[in-house]
């Protein structure tokens, strides 16, 4: 679970930054923890990950609020993947 953790963490700074350019570290963090995660196990903490991203979203006004967006579309577009 540790990878799960970090990489909400991760997000959590990202979005609150809301910085465009963060986009790449977005998709880096989800990427890094798909590719140490079973694959058994990935589409489920998909969907933590994409919870707590959306929770983020619903949190947040502007940029935090489109950089949240731009993230949960990242993260369908894995689901679909997988």
């Amino acid at each position: 679970m540790p990878h799960l953790t970090t990489c909400l963490d991760i997000l959590r700074r990202l979005i609150a930054k809301g910085d465009p350019n963060g986009v790449p570290l977005a998709e880096r963090a989800i990427n890094e923890y798909l590719d140490v995660t079973p694959p058994n196990a990935r589409k489920s903490g998909l969907l933590l990950i994409q919870q707590d991203v959306l929770v983020q979203r619903n949190a947040v006004v502007g940029v935090q609020c489109s950089f949240a967006e731009t993230v949960n579309a990242y993260i369908e577009r894995r689901l679909s993947e997988e």
